[in-house]
């Protein structure tokens, strides 16, 4: 017998612990290559649940709150507005996630039909107002559809209101469209480029592809957990008054509403600096209003500024007040209305 034969490998028992290590092996490869597909469908599905969840969330809002006026088409838009009162026209145009309903529950309409007769309108994409994508929906565009609105109407010479973001459409309407547009009520315009962090986040929901799915998916989910740290901002240093709860917030939260939002806020910017030359050019009465407070535009850059570069214009900062100005100082916006009307006439 060999003295060395207990060293001489076990060939058998070797192969099946290669073959045991080898299938340890692939089999890890496998779970390996798997895992990301197993993650790619779970996140499919969820996104898939959302949309479904926020399209059925959109059609229960819309039930809820189904359209209070009448439908205008315009250049192949459907524009939704309400008209009442008699008297001197007055305009009335939402800012940037607004509706109708915005100065509906702030009691401006109701206490200026009194005099006036007044026009609210969903801008395209709130509301109920459509917003069609072959368009870029800047104030000028904006400014020449609802002007064609209003000429519908017989409108002329009115007294035209623009909050925040359509404050910019206001001042298109009154440079291309004077006939239709009489005096400016300007408030908490956003006027002047300016550096702002806010707007690449927010403007996501409008960029192709990504953002219908952003809009359809996380999106609406995203604004109702912000949404009353949204409402101290904008209100702010005001409380969120009880009125507002009229607002009908599950109708800004559908994905069509983002769009125009999102859409919106990216065109803030790049607009104002197309626009700033165009102020000296305004002839017309202007009334300027904001609130000291206001935390969504700086009042000295933006509209302190604008007054002075309008000799004509007037210009209130009321204090304790913030960028919805006519839903906590109601009365003063009313009195601009009003004096900058009785200029025009």
């Amino acid at each position: 017998m060999n003295a060395h034969s207990h060293t001489k490998p076990d060939t058998k028992h070797s192969s099946r612990l290669a073959a045991l290590s080898r299938g340890l092996s692939e089999n890890k490869t496998v779970k390996e290559l798997a895992r990301p597909a197993v993650l790619g469908a779970l996140g499919l599905a969820t996104l898939g649940a959302l949309a479904v969840l926020n399209q059925r969330n959109a059609k229960a809002a819309e039930r809820r709150y189904p359209p209070i006026g009448q439908f205008l088409e315009v250049d192949g838009v459907r524009l939704h507005y309400i008209d009442r009162g008699t008297g001197p026209v007055l305009v009335l145009l939402h800012g940037n996630g607004g509706m109708i309903q915005d100065f509906l529950s702030s009691g401006l309409v109701d206490e200026a039909a009194r005099t006036h007769r007044v026009i609210v309108f969903d801008r395209p994409g709130y509301g109920y107002s459509t917003r069609p994508r072959g368009t870029l929906w800047t104030p000028d565009a904006q400014a020449d559809l609802l002007a064609a609105a209003l000429r519908q109407l017989e409108v002329a010479q009115a007294t035209v209101l623009g909050h925040s973001w359509a404050a910019a459409v206001a001042v298109a309407m009154a440079e291309r469209h004077p006939d239709v547009a009489g005096s400016l009520v300007l408030e908490g315009g956003y006027f002047y480029p300016s550096a702002r962090l806010d707007v690449v986040p927010m403007s996501l929901p409008a960029i192709p592809v990504v953002g219908d799915v952003l809009r359809h998916t996380v999106s609406p989910l995203i604004a109702r957990l912000v949404w009353p740290v949204m409402m101290r901002k904008i209100f702010g240093p005001a409380p969120t008054p009880d009125k507002f709860k009229q607002f009908p917030r599950d109708m800004a939260l559908r994905p069509s509403h983002l769009r125009a939002s999102a859409e919106e806020t990216g065109l803030m910017i790049p607009c104002a600096a197309v626009a700033k030359d165009r102020y000296a050019r305004l002839n017309m009465p202007v009334a300027i209003i904001a609130g000291e407070g206001d935390r969504m535009v700086t009042v000295r850059n933006q509209s302190a500024r604008l007054h002075r570069e309008i000799p004509q214009s007037s210009f209130a900062c009321l204090p304790g007040t913030g960028h919805m100005v006519h839903q906590t100082a109601t009365a003063e916006v009313l009195s601009a209305v009003e004096r900058v009307t009785a200029e025009a006439a």
